[in-house]
């Protein structure tokens, strides 16, 4: 079977997509706390009405991942990669990935030098998925959620 891959722009047709498969993650491995709560419910005015933006991984023309480019709250980063979620009928193709360089590549296009993220270490693939992507670790970032137990950043190369 040919599968077709192709990320694309969020719009208001994908919203739902966006938060069902956002909270089936943090549902299996953790709980939904208020800014889940926030930005999963609304997230044209709290991540692209504030100049966010958000990544839909179609396969065969049904949505399958997501990933948010958030304005970082962070002082000393642009954006931050955000609410990356792939259904488990999807991973194992690369989609985390190909929505990760997609991520980035707009970070670029939108001005950005740095990038932020945060994590919890029992999502190995994904913490694996991020050094790929030339993700650090770092240190004293704080973090509204109670579930983040690792920060990380990538600086982004200007061309």
């Amino acid at each position: 079977m040919n599968e077709q891959i192709k990320i694309i722009p969020c719009s208001e047709k994908y919203f739902e997509a966006f938060k069902v498969l956002n909270e089936e993650w943090i549902n299996q491995y953790f709980k939904m706390e208020e800014m889940d709560r926030i930005s999963l419910n609304n997230p044209k005015e709290y991540i692209l009405d504030k100049g966010g933006y958000i990544a839909v991984a179609l396969l065969n023309d049904e949505a399958v991942g997501v990933c948010a480019l958030m304005k970082s709250e962070q002082p000393d980063f642009d954006f931050e990669l955000a609410k990356m979620g792939v259904s488990p009928k999807a991973q194992g193709k690369g989609i985390g990935k190909l929505l990760g360089q997609h991520i980035i590549a707009k970070a670029k296009v939108l001005g950005a030098t740095t990038l932020y993220l945060e994590s919890n270490r029992v999502l190995g693939p994904a913490i694996s998925l991020y050094k790929k992507l030339g993700f650090k670790e770092i240190a004293g970032a704080t973090s509204p959620y109670e579930r983040s137990d690792i920060q990380m950043e990538l600086h982004l190369k200007t061309s």
